[in-house]
């Protein structure tokens, strides 16, 4: 219910494309594996990290009623594989993307995997060296996909202003000649601006229906509201940026 209400709401507000993530939290995280910091300030005390992904897990049964739903609604469902059976699966499902997370840089098999789908492939990169990246890409190249997106990234929710680090969309784009994006967990508008002037091609962010939600995520969402604004920017400064061409 909550899902299909957050899929409306998006559609509604002008984005083109809705994520979601596909895990087990018995194949994602052990059972002793503690919180990162974000995520302690923003759940309950005594859950262990591997309980909180337990509750958030999404069954293989409301995948498939959630992306006939985006179907119906005519946007585009994406989600995040933690692993080689969650990209498989989605494979299944019929997704024209996907997405992996900055954690995901270094789970190779993953790459090689969905690299052979030949499908658009988003690959975070917020926790990876430029010479990691450069692995990844090469899996990518070897196999034919032409469809690799790099998103820039800062992975903390939310990220401080100084650890943004926007050019290095530039220095993305210059280093493996393919598009690129920015997953935007920045508070404000401001940065997405950048990224769009520097030439990010996919702007990703967090979404809620409300800031006081339980769960990890929910304090550095945007809400309806400002999702709005925040799409309202987004192409505003898309026409500030015009064209290269000098006219009178």
């Amino acid at each position: 219910h909550l899902a299909k209400k957050l899929i409306r709401s998006a559609k509604k507000i002008g984005a083109n494309i809705v994520k979601f993530q596909t895990f087990k939290a018995k194949s994602l995280a052990l059972e002793n594996t503690p919180k990162v910091s974000y995520q302690k300030k923003s759940t309950q005390k005594n859950e262990t990290h591997f309980e909180m992904l337990k509750k958030l897990e999404l069954s293989y049964e409301n995948h498939k009623h959630l992306f006939n739903y985006c179907k119906k609604l005519e946007i585009e469902f994406l989600s995040t594989p933690y692993d080689l059976k969650s990209a498989k699966f989605l494979n299944k499902l019929g997704v024209n993307y996907f997405k992996t997370s900055s954690a995901d840089i270094v789970d190779l098999q993953l790459h090689k995997y969905i690299a052979s789908t030949k499908k658009v492939s988003l690959v975070s990169v917020g926790m990876a060296s430029i010479e990691e990246i450069a692995i990844v890409v090469n899996i990518y190249k070897k196999y034919g996909n032409k469809n690799l997106i790099l998103l820039h990234t800062t992975s903390n929710y939310p990220a401080s202003d100084g650890s943004i680090n926007i050019r290095v969309i530039d220095t993305l784009r210059k280093t493996f000649k393919v598009p690129v994006g920015f997953s935007d967990h920045s508070k404000g508008y401001l940065a997405a601006v950048c990224a769009i002037s520097l030439g990010a091609r996919v702007i990703e962010r967090h979404f809620t229906l409300n800031n006081n939600m339980d769960g990890p995520d929910h304090k550095a969402s945007l809400n309806e509201k400002n999702f709005l604004k925040y799409i309202k920017e987004i192409r505003k400064s898309e026409i500030l940026l015009g064209s290269k061409e000098k006219v009178i």
